[in-house]
C-alpha cells in the first residue's frame, strides 16, 4: 500500500513523485521505461517566454526542474532583455541524452521513493475512489491516491501523410486502457493533436548560409541555488529561413499531409502550429524562421525548430532541401503528427483532483496542455495536493497574481481547452508581479512551508532577502555629489550629468543606469542577483506598487467563495448558457466564476447579489 502512485515517468509524473516522496510519503512511480523517464520527444529544450518562468517558480517551490536543466543545459540564453523585466526568460538548450540520466539519478536516490518499471492497464476504482492500479501483467499496486501523468501516450496514433500507426511518441507502446476506462466513468474525453520536426544530421549543414545564434556571456541558471558553479561548453544554434520554394511545395501536396489530408482528428496547438499550417493560415508571408538546434553533444542531430509537419517523407525530403543551408542535408529522423486522448479540464478541482472520482489527480499533458514546463508545473501541484489530501489538509492552490502556475490552472480549470494549452505572457494580467527574478520571494515560503526545501536553501533565501533590504535602506541614504568623477562615471553610463546633489535610489531610477553602479558607491559584497532585485525594485517602484494594489482589489473579488451546494436554478435571470457553464463546472469563488468563456459581466453581477443575499 502506498500513500501516492504516480502513473507515468515524463515531466509532470518526476515533480509529482519526488513532491510526494519529499513531504515524507510513502511514493511509487510506474513508468513504461525508466531510462525515458524525462525524456524529450519533441525540442530539447527547457524555458522561454513565460514558460522560463514556470521553471523558475518550480524551483522556488522545491521542484527538480530547474536544477537538472542546469545540469543538462548546452546553451543558456536570456530572452526579451530589450523589454522590460515582466517579460525577460531564461531559455535553455538541453542534452536530451544527459537529462534522462540526471532525472533518474535523482529518483533512485530519494528517499521514499520506489520506481516500477511496468505499463498500467488500467486504475482500481472502488466506491468512486482511485485505489489503485492494475498493471498490463495484472498485477494490482495498492495507493490512498493516484496521479495520471501519462502524456501523449493515451490511445495515441502517429500521423504521417496517409498513414496513421498507433504509437506513442518515439515508438513507444501506448495505452488504450485507462483512456477507455475514464470514457466509460464518464469523463469528457477530446482529442487533441501536437507534432514534431525531422532531425538532420549537424554535418550535412552548410552554416555558412545560416546565422548563428550564440548563448550569452554570463554566468546564468533557471535554479536560485544551482547544482553548477559554471555554464561549461555552451552550443551555437543556427538560424534560417522557409521561402516561396518551401511553401510551393507545401502547397501542391496539402492533400498528402495528415492535416489537410482529412487523417487527423485532434485538434493542434494554434501557438506552435505546423509548418504547413503557418504557410496557409500566413499566406502572405514570404518566410518563417527556422532554428537549426543541437539534440545533444553526443549526438549528429539537429533538430529543425519551426519545421514541425506531417506531411509524408518523401515530401519532407524536398521541404528540407529547399531551405538555405539544407540543400544537402541527410534526414536521420522524419517528423509525424501525433493525436491522443486527453481530459476536459473544466472536470477537475483547482487542486487538479478530479471531480468525478475522490483521490484521482491529473497532471500534464492529459489535461490538454503542451510543453514540458506546463506538465512539470501541474506535476507539482498535484504531487503537493495528493500529500494534502491523506493528511486531511485544505489544498494549495496559487492565485492568479502569485504564479504562472496559478495562471495555468486556473485558465483550465475554468476555461477549460480545445487545443493543446500553452503558457503565454499576454495570459497573466499580473505579469509585472510574476517575474523571472522575483520567483524565489514570491514562492519560496511556501515551498519551506510544504517541507520540499530544506534548511540550508530556506536560510540562503533569507539571506538573500536581508541583503535586499539593507542595500535598498543604504541606496536611500547615500548622497551622490555632482563632481568630475561621479559624473564622468555617469558619462560612461550614458548617463546626463547631475549638477546638484541627489540620492543614489533616486538616480537608479534613470532608465540607462544599472545595477553596477551601486559597487560604486556603497562597499557591498552582495552578488549580482543581489542588486539586480534592488534594481528591478527601485527602479519600477511605480509600476509595482500600482500592480500590487490592482491585484489586491482583484482578490478580494476573486475570493468571494460560492457555495458547493449552490442551485443556479434558484437563480433569476442568468443566461441559460451561464446557469449551465455553472452548474457543469461548479466554480468555487466568483473570480473563477467570471473567468468562464461564454460567462457575461451581467452574469457576475446577478450571482453577485444573489450571493450577497443568502448569507
Amino acid at each position: 500500500m502506498y500513500d501516492v502512485l504516480v502513473v507515468g515517468g515524463g515531466h509532470a509524473g518526476i515533480e509529482a513523485c519526488l513532491a510526494a516522496a519529499r513531504m515524507g510519503k510513502k511514493t511509487a512511480l510506474v513508468t513504461g521505461k525508466l531510462d525515458r523517464v524525462g525524456a524529450m520527444s519533441c525540442n530539447p529544450s527547457i524555458g522561454g517566454p513565460a514558460k522560463g518562468i514556470v521553471v523558475r517558480e518550480i524551483d522556488a517551490l522545491g521542484g527538480q526542474m530547474a536544477r537538472s536543466a542546469d545540469l543538462g543545459q548546452i546553451q543558456m540564453k536570456m530572452l526579451n532583455l530589450s523589454k522590460g523585466p515582466a517579460v525577460w526568460a531564461l531559455r535553455a538548450q538541453i542534452d536530451k541524452l544527459a537529462y534522462p540520466k540526471i532525472m533518474l539519478e535523482i529518483l533512485e536516490n530519494q528517499e521514499n521513493l520506489t520506481l516500477i518499471e511496468a505499463l498500467v492497464d488500467h486504475l482500481i476504482i472502488n466506491d468512486n475512489q482511485a485505489c489503485g492500479v492494475v498493471l498490463e501483467s495484472n498485477e494490482e499496486i495498492k495507493s490512498k491516491t493516484v496521479v495520471i501523468t501519462t502524456g501523449t501516450y493515451l490511445d495515441s496514433r502517429i500521423l504521417r501523410g496517409h498513414e496513421k500507426t498507433v504509437s506513442g511518441p518515439d515508438g513507444q507502446p501506448t495505452t488504450k486502457g485507462i483512456s477507455k476506462q475514464l470514457a466509460d466513468l464518464g469523463f469528457e474525453m477530446v482529442r487533441l493533436k501536437t507534432g514534431t520536426p525531422p532531425r538532420v544530421l549537424k554535418s550535412s549543414i552548410d552554416y555558412t548560409k545560416t546565422t548563428i545564434q550564440n548563448a550569452d556571456d554570463k554566468f546564468q541558471t533557471f535554479s536560485f541555488d544551482p547544482l553548477i558553479t559554471e555554464m561549461g561548453h555552451q552550443e551555437p544554434c543556427y538560424l534560417t529561413h522557409t521561402n516561396l520554394d518551401t511553401h510551393g511545395i507545401i502547397n501542391i501536396n496539402l492533400n498528402l499531409s495528415s492535416m489537410y489530408g482529412g487523417i487527423v482528428e485532434g485538434v493542434g496547438p494554434r501557438y506552435c502550429p505546423s509548418i504547413e499550417d503557418k504557410v496557409v493560415r500566413f499566406s502572405d508571408k514570404e518566410r518563417h524562421q527556422i532554428f537549426l538546434e543541437p539534440e545533444s553533444m553526443a549526438l549528429d542531430e539537429i533538430y529543425v525548430q519551426g519545421l514541425s509537419t506531417s506531411m509524408p517523407k518523401e515530401i519532407q525530403e524536398k521541404m528540407v532541401h529547399s531551405i538555405k543551408g539544407l540543400e544537402n542535408a541527410v534526414i536521420v529522423r522524419y517528423a509525424y503528427a501525433i493525436e491522443y486522448d486527453a481530459i476536459n479540464p473544466t472536470q477537475l478541482y483547482q487542486s487538479l483532483e478530479t471531480r468525478k472520482i475522490e483521490n484521482l489527480f491529473c497532471a500534464g499533458q492529459i489535461n490538454g496542455t503542451s510543453g514540458y514546463e506546463e506538465a512539470a508545473g501541474q506535476g507539482l501541484m498535484a504531487g503537493i495536493n495528493a500529500v494534502l489530501k491523506i493528511d486531511q489538509k485544505e489544498p494549495f492552490v496559487l492565485k492568479r497574481n502569485e504564479a504562472y502556475i496559478g495562471v495555468l490552472i486556473d485558465d483550465l480549470i475554468t476555461k477549460g481547452t480545445k487545443e493543446p494549452y500553452r503558457l503565454l505572457t499576454s495570459r497573466a494580467e499580473h505579469r509585472l508581479l510574476l517575474r523571472h527574478d522575483n520567483a524565489d520571494l514570491r514562492l519560496r515560503e511556501y515551498g519551506y512551508r510544504l517541507g520540499l526545501l530544506d534548511q540550508t536553501r530556506y536560510d540562503q533565501f533569507l539571506e538573500k532577502k536581508a541583503q535586499i533590504d539593507e542595500i535598498k535602506a543604504q541606496i536611500e541614504e547615500v548622497v551622490v555629489l555632482p563632481n568630475d568623477e561621479n559624473n564622468r562615471l555617469l558619462r560612461q553610463q550614458g548617463s546626463s550629468k547631475i549638477s546638484d546633489r541627489i540620492k543614489l535610489n533616486e538616480l537608479l531610477k534613470r532608465p540607462e543606469i544599472h545595477y553596477n553602479v551601486i559597487k560604486h558607491f556603497i562597499p557591498t559584497s552582495a552578488s549580482d542577483t543581489v542588486l539586480e532585485q534592488v534594481e528591478i525594485q527601485v527602479k519600477y517602484r511605480g509600476y509595482i506598487d500600482k500592480a500590487y494594489k490592482e491585484a489586491e482589489k482583484m482578490v478580494r473579488v476573486d475570493e468571494k467563495p460560492i457555495p458547493k451546494d449552490i442551485n443556479y436554478d434558484l437563480i433569476r435571470n442568468l443566461a441559460i448558457e451561464a446557469r449551465e457553464k455553472f452548474k457543469k463546472i461548479r466554480p468555487t469563488t466568483l473570480g473563477a466564476a467570471s473567468r468562464i468563456s461564454g460567462v457575461n459581466p451581467s452574469d457576475i453581477s446577478i450571482l453577485l447579489v444573489y450571493l450577497e443575499s443568502i448569507k
